[in-house]
């Protein structure tokens, strides 16, 4: 437990890998574009992706990899536009729930899976999340993977594409 959750009485379950892929139909926020970035936030934890200039369609393709602790909550996405000489401005944001990604890691472990490709489970759109459509929880090659396109809300419009792969503590 290098990250200290041992000593705060949490149990470590594993690594989220968080790959920020693409945006798609972003809002424009300078004069004609935008100047794009995602902040990711987990918990206390967050992390950054690079700023696109000029693009309302960007694809990052940045990986960020947040260690996993007891209970699993809620992962954060919030867009900003990159402004030189003021604050930054709010380009949208989604969330999606973690729970269904953590069930389909203790069915994983139950149905004792260790190769292959298999469907774990559909999460369709709902209240607890910002997708635009079904969704699948897959294990492949050791991770629990869930593709997902979130809609941006409170902006008129934007898209985000984002991969959440869960990697067990105990998957060897």
């Amino acid at each position: 437990m290098e990250d200290g959750a041992q000593g705060r009485g949490m149990t470590r379950l594993g690594v989220l890998k968080v790959v920020v892929a693409s945006g798609t139909n972003l809002a424009i926020r300078d004069f004609t574009s935008s100047d794009p970035y995602v902040v990711v936030r987990l918990a206390d934890k967050h992390a950054k992706t690079k700023v696109i200039n000029s693009c309302l369609n960007p694809v990052w393709n940045e990986e960020m990899v947040f260690s996993i602790e007891e209970p699993v909550g809620i992962i954060k996405f919030e867009v900003f536009d990159r402004d030189r000489f003021k604050s930054d401005d709010k380009m949208g944001h989604a969330f999606l729930d973690l729970q269904p990604v953590a069930g389909a890691a203790k069915l994983r472990r139950a149905l004792k899976l260790t190769a292959g490709e298999t469907k774990l489970r559909k999460v369709a759109p709902s209240a607890d999340n910002c997708l635009l459509s079904d969704s699948f929880v897959t294990y492949a090659d050791g991770e629990i993977v869930l593709d997902s396109r979130l809609r941006l809300r409170e902006v008129e419009s934007g898209e985000l594409f984002v991969i959440i792969k869960w990697i067990e503590a105990d998957a060897k």
